[in-house]
């Protein structure tokens, strides 16, 4: 029987831009995989209708029995939706495009923006062993994303180092701090990943500079490089560091996870 005073194992954390295209999915499968390296299990939860997170580890979408939809709707325990993937400790919470009407269906419950803080934060969630909860979030800034943010500890961001990428941000940052003031006061910002980083390129060195005069120790040291089988992972539904295990972009992603780990290690001896 589960013990609701024992303290909480797994750390859950948002992966969030509302800007398309950044890498965020690519992020979240990829640092998951890279954790599991580390002996660490985790789930990812994939709450972006587009499905791309369970598409991207394999997971058909006609095998999706129970999704996300399910746990923020209908109450499914975790337990019950999670499915295993072919990478050793890594399961994952799948979506369907059924996540799309999920916003509309939201808006008439008065805990609309705690469903997924409920059901993630149970006592039995603790039953499945894990020591991370990552969430795919999706691009945008409706109530699937303050859904996130009310039930994570913190919040990382990919950026994507081309023109305009620190545009949005502020409405990012403003938004976790409306959600820090009205539901979740601990939430904490883990750290901002530049990604799709051209060593070769004056506008990535330049967005970088920038991110990092603006954001100063905000942004990890770790930058992910634009590199081909980042990119043709996940046609083979797998991430980069199973696709190719030796290239930039597996290397890249496995040295974010050890930048992420040495954050975290330091903020529990804090």
């Amino acid at each position: 029987m589960s013990d609701p005073l024992r303290q909480r194992r797994s750390r859950i954390v948002a992966v969030t831009n509302q800007k398309g295209g950044v890498g965020k999915t690519t992020t979240a499968i990829n640092l998951a995989a890279a954790l599991t390296e580390h002996g660490k299990r985790v789930i990812l939860v994939d709450l972006d209708p587009q499905g791309n997170a369970s598409t991207g580890l394999g997971i058909e979408p006609d095998s999706r029995a129970f999704t996300s939809y399910d746990l923020l709707i209908d109450a499914v325990p975790l337990a019950s939706v999670i499915q295993k993937t072919a990478i050793d400790g890594l399961m994952i919470c799948p979506a369907t495009t059924d996540l799309s009407s999920a916003d509309m269906e939201l808006v008439s419950n008065e805990k609309r923006s705690f469903l997924l803080h409920d059901s993630l934060r149970q006592p039995l969630v603790d039953d499945l062993d894990v020591d991370y909860i990552l969430i795919d979030c999706p691009p945008s800034l409706n109530q699937l994303t303050v859904n996130a943010m009310v039930a994570a500890d913190s919040v990382l961001v990919p950026l994507q180092a081309e023109f305009f990428a620190l545009e949005g941000l502020s409405q990012l940052m403003l938004t976790v701090r409306e959600v820090r003031q009205s539901a979740n006061p601990d939430l904490r910002i883990d750290g901002i990943v530049l990604t799709m980083y051209d060593v070769r390129n004056n506008l990535s060195q330049q967005v970088e500079a920038d991110a990092r005069a603006t954001l100063g120790e905000l942004v990890f040291r770790t930058m992910i490089p634009r590199n081909v089988r980042v990119s043709e992972a996940p046609s083979y539904a797998m991430p980069v560091l199973s696709y190719d295990s030796s290239s930039r972009g597996a290397e890249a992603y496995r040295a974010l996870a050890r930048e992420f780990l040495a954050h975290h290690a330091v903020q529990k001896k804090g």
